[in-house]
C-alpha cells in the first residue's frame, strides 16, 4: 500500500532552513517548488531518507494546516561517520549545540543540535 515517504519540517525562514540542511549538513536537493524565486517546498535526500522543508504559509494556504513552527515534538536523526567531527563542523557554522557528543547505549555516540526554527537534529555514529 505505501511505496515511500518523507518527513516534512515547517519553517518561517526557507533561506535559513536551506542554509542549514543543504549548506551545513550537506543534504542534496532533489525537488523544489516553485522553481523561480524563494521556494515554498524543497526536498533533500540522505540516502533513501527524504527530508522536506515547507513554509508554514504554504501549509496554511495549500492544506489548511496551522503548522506550529519551532515546537520540537520530534528529532530528525542523521547517521554520520564521526559525531565529534560533525558536531565541530555544525558548531563552526554557528549552529547551537543542545547536547555535546556523548556515549549512549547500543555502542552509539550522539549529539543534538538545534536547526532553524528550533528543530532538534540528532547526529549519531557507532563508537569505534
Amino acid at each position: 500500500m505505501i511505496s515511500s515517504g518523507l518527513v516534512n519540517v515547517f519553517t518561517h525562514d526557507m533561506d535559513a532552513a536551506l542554509a542549514f540542511y543543504q549548506g551545513v549538513l550537506g543534504l542534496p536537493e532533489s525537488f523544489r517548488t516553485p522553481q523561480d524565486g524563494t521556494p515554498e517546498h524543497v526536498e533533500m535526500r540522505a540516502g533513501d531518507f527524504v527530508l522536506a522543508i515547507s513554509t508554514a504559509g504554504a501549509a496554511r494556504r495549500v492544506h489548511g494546516l496551522e503548522a506550529t513552527v519551532g515546537a520540537p515534538a520530534m528529532t530528525l536523526v542523521f547517521w554520520v561517520d564521526d559525531v565529534d567531527a560533525a558536531c565541530d563542523q555544525v558548531a563552526a557554522a554557528g549552529t547551537t549545540i543542545v547536547t555535546v557528543p556523548h556515549d549512549a547505549g547500543n555502542d552509539n555516540r550522539n549529539a543534538v543540535v538545534s536547526g532553524p526554527d528550533g528543530v532538534l537534529v540528532e547526529l549519531v555514529s557507532k563508537r569505534s
